[in-house]
């Protein structure tokens, strides 16, 4: 395919699907880059040699950039290196297509959107009020609940089980990023797929831990009452650390969940997290109620 042919393609993809929540918040990072050095929309378009709504439409994450387009802006910009890097790879053609295409049928585009973009991440944080994160599930805890979840069809759920274990090998055996999971005591206490797998999942949890340096696993206790995300489900926060303002916040829910595209969104989680983390038992504490829970 020439160069034309691929421009092409490209433009007729972004304007034709909808957006992702990644492509929103390079943008939203585009614009405060632009107006923190006092430029305008026209100023933007010349550099790409465009008119100023495709740049208000870049930013607003209402349609794509090219990587060679925002690395354009982000250079004029100033914008450093591995700032570049994080940012293009977030938006680049196929992040979100390519590894998962496999299980587009029975998984929401929230649900991929973030795995997709847990290929960029270097950091991880996720709270877990009752049941056991996906990325830290044996396979038959997993296959329990795919089992039970409504909107899985019956002959859809061992692709399913099939795609959680891919995205569980794709974060621990390629990048193996930091991932700090607070776990509510109720997860540790549902018996899904019956005493024994859940007693197995426990063991494992504690295992994981010890195997891997960049994995923390904090209870929050019961006994804490009503807390920072009391009226608030699970969800996951991923990080860049080449980019420490920007955060991408997944939240569960029935078909996979979704994916936050509000920038202010991200702040909110952030805090949450932070808040929860001077409440929940310490590393040492949680691993030794794994323990225990596991033998009982």
């Amino acid at each position: 395919m020439s160069r034309i042919q691929h421009t092409l393609e490209y433009e007729r993809k972004t304007m034709t699907h909808p957006l992702s929540a990644r492509h929103v918040l390079v943008g939203a990072s585009v614009r405060q880059y632009r107006e923190h050095l006092g430029y305008g929309l026209d100023d933007a378009a010349r550099m790409l040699d465009c008119d100023r709504s495709k740049i208000s439409r870049i930013e607003t994450g209402q349609r794509g950039i090219r990587p060679a387009e925002l690395r354009t802006l982000l250079h004029e910009y100033g914008v450093d290196a591995p700032t570049q890097d994080t940012l293009v790879a977030l938006i680049r053609p196929g992040t979100a297509e390519s590894g998962w295409r496999t299980y587009r049928a029975v998984l929401g585009n929230g649900y991929l959107d973030f795995a997709a973009a847990e290929g960029v991440a270097t950091e991880a944080s996720v709270y877990a009020p009752l049941l056991v994160p996906q990325l830290l599930q044996t396979v038959p805890y997993t296959r329990a609940l795919v089992a039970a979840d409504p909107t899985v069809p019956g002959d859809h759920e061992e692709l399913v089980v099939q795609a959680i274990r891919a995205r569980q090998q794709a974060w621990f055996l390629a990048q193996r990023p930091s991932l700090t999971v607070i776990l509510g005591e109720a997860a540790l206490h549902q018996r899904v797929g019956g005493l024994q797998v859940l007693r197995e999942q426990l063991s494992h949890i504690a295992a994981l831990q010890a195997e891997y340096e960049t994995i923390t696993i904090r209870i929050l206790p019961f006994v804490l009452g009503a807390h920072a995300a009391v009226s608030t489900g699970g969800f996951s926060l991923l990080h860049f650390s080449a980019v420490p303002a920007l955060s991408l916040v997944h939240v569960d829910g029935p078909g996979g969940g979704s994916c936050l595209d509000a920038p202010a969104a991200s702040s909110i989680y952030r805090t949450i997290v932070t808040q929860l983390s001077l409440f929940a038992l310490d590393a040492e504490q949680s691993i030794q109620k794994l323990h225990q829970l596991a033998r009982h």
